[in-house]
């Protein structure tokens, strides 16, 4: 767990994680993201680098989407429709996008790409929810909630892991996904909102295309 880092050292990697890793191992179904992409939102931002939090729910089942970090795909893959919605807001909010899904370059500047589940069976969301991936999460959060930072929280599932210490700043809307998009989600302009607050803080802002 070298790559890990800090949060290498959090009691779940003792306690938890040699459960869940035989669980893993026993599962006759194919297992998203493949396993050395696990804990790739965690190995790519570490938490003296996390400035920036945005909460997804599970892993793409779509076998070739999931890469390890929340609502990202690799670069040859087409956008998924919630990654669609969120490059649409962002041309309506600061006027650009990436050129592709692969949002790793968001993950180098301090956005950690966190989903609550870090495993889903192929073509079953939500299938791994109950694996105990919470007990890491739970971790993860508690150990962010310790210096301001900004959170993302689209949807009532992210919603429910709301931070509760003092100077965060806390974006809250609907989910990107096509269900719930226009419910609230176009038009809240995060990325000009988290960038506004980087930059009152003294800190470089997020280049977000």
């Amino acid at each position: 767990m070298k790559s890990l880092g800090v949060w290498g050292t959090l009691p779940f990697f003792k306690h938890d994680w040699p459960k869940i890793k035989a669980d893993l191992a026993a599962e006759t179904r194919t297992v998203l993201p493949p396993a050395h992409q696990r804990f790739a939102a965690l190995e790519r931002t570490h938490p003296d680098q996390a400035r920036v939090v945005i909460l997804g729910q599970d892993p793409y089942p779509t076998p070739g989407h999931a890469n390890g970090l929340a609502f990202s795909v690799a670069k040859n893959v087409a956008l998924p429709k919630s990654l669609k919605n969120i490059y649409t807001e962002l041309v309506s909010d600061i006027g650009a996008a990436p050129p592709n899904g692969d949002l790793g370059f968001w993950a180098d500047q301090g956005v950690l790409l966190l989903n609550t589940a870090l495993s889903v069976p192929a073509g079953e969301a939500g299938g791994h929810a109950k694996l105990g991936w919470s007990l890491l999460i739970t971790q993860v959060l508690a150990k962010l909630n310790e210096q301001p930072r900004a959170w993302v929280l689209w949807g009532k599932h992210a919603q429910g892991f709301r931070p509760t210490g003092p100077d965060h700043l806390i974006l809250e809307s609907a989910h990107p996904s096509p269900l719930s998009a226009y419910r609230g989600f176009f038009g809240s302009k995060p990325f000009s909102q988290i960038n506004n607050w980087l930059i009152s803080r003294g800190e470089t802002p997020i280049r977000w295309a």
